[in-house]
């Protein structure tokens, strides 16, 4: 299987997600900063993996800039699938602002919905992989549960 894992990482915390993935992946896939991967790299993928920290609800702009970039049906036949790494809900202290980041969202969706616009066929469910505070680190088991996250979309 070829496979590939894209990210853009703010803080690191993704960053160890995409690795983490990929390892879980297994030997052959490349985990590649979305600044050093061009989109002849996609040609021949089998599997595409997107992540990106949340930032005001949505991907790094060089997530969406890259994936805007790429030529209309450019992942037809590709299995896709979108994470990110998140504040969890149920940390945020104001009502208010929980009530705002549920209504904004995180990165995940919006990824996925440019893969499926670009092609991709999407694996369900995204991921999102949860940090505390908004530097991290990320909480406890997110390797883990990122490593068996990919393994479930795989075999579905």
């Amino acid at each position: 299987m070829k496979a590939m894992v894209i990210y853009d990482s703010v803080f690191g915390n993704t960053e160890r997600i995409a690795r983490e993935i990929g390892k879980a992946l297994g030997p052959d896939v490349s985990v590649v900063l979305v600044g050093k991967v061009t989109p002849a790299d996609l040609a021949g993928l089998e599997v595409l993996l997107v992540g990106s920290p949340t930032r005001g609800f949505k991907p790094t702009p060089a997530i969406t800039g890259f994936l805007e970039a790429l030529p209309a049906d450019s992942l037809k036949g590709v299995k896709v699938s979108a994470f990110d790494t998140r504040i969890p809900l149920e940390s945020i202290k104001s009502r208010f602002f929980r009530a705002i980041v549920k209504r904004g969202g995180y990165a995940d969706k919006p990824i996925a919905e440019i893969l499926v616009r670009k092609g991709g066929e999407l694996l369900t469910p995204t991921g999102g992989f949860f940090v505390i505070a908004s530097e991290g680190p990320l909480q406890k088991g997110e390797l883990d549960r990122a490593a068996a996250w990919v393994k479930e979309i795989l075999t579905d």
